[in-house]
């Protein structure tokens, strides 16, 4: 990604042709990498596409260059039986597993190991040198406002809350 890249956003709710809009963005449509970081809970592409997480799969497989890597951190569990379909509700996707061995793409998969990074972060945001909430679009908010941050975070918005119950953060 260059410099100037890093402040577009792809947004697959209003265009649904990932491959062009990272062109726009590159001059090129396809990346060295991309990361699901949603999972099952991800979204089809174009005005109400609802839930289709194999759809997201199969798109970072058809912008991934060849001998790219997909990173997929995202929370696919074994059975959902609120998905949208038969095959998510038993942990079934319908991924074009082929297009990624002719690819030769990397497959990184598996739950975030995330308390094996909390003491460096932790540090790293004491320190000044994260500047976590900044990166994340954190928003502090009080107790009161919690019902609508949940409700907001439901809705999809692009931010996280921080719930300050005591007013102690600025």
């Amino acid at each position: 990604m260059t410099e100037n890249s890093a402040q577009y956003t792809i947004n697959l709710s209003k265009h649904d042709r990932l491959g062009e809009q990272i062109e726009q963005i590159l001059g090129v449509p396809e990346v060295d990498c991309s990361i699901d970081a949603v999972g099952f809970e991800a979204s089809g592409h174009g005005e109400d596409a609802g839930e289709k997480p194999a759809q997201v799969l199969n798109a970072i497989m058809d912008i991934t260059q060849a001998g790219g890597g997909l990173g997929i951190p995202g929370l696919y569990v074994t059975e959902d039986p609120g998905a949208s379909d038969k095959d998510a509700q038993t942990g079934s996707l319908k991924v074009r597993f082929g297009q990624g061995w002719a690819k030769a793409h990397t497959f990184n998969t598996g739950q975030t190991p995330a308390m094996k990074y909390n003491r460096d972060l932790m540090k790293s945001i004491l320190s000044g040198q994260a500047q976590i909430a900044k990166a994340v679009n954190a928003t502090v908010i009080s107790l009161d406002e919690a019902p609508g941050g949940y409700k907001d975070f439901d809705s999809g918005v692009a931010k996280k809350f921080v719930i300050d119950p005591h007013g102690m953060l600025k």
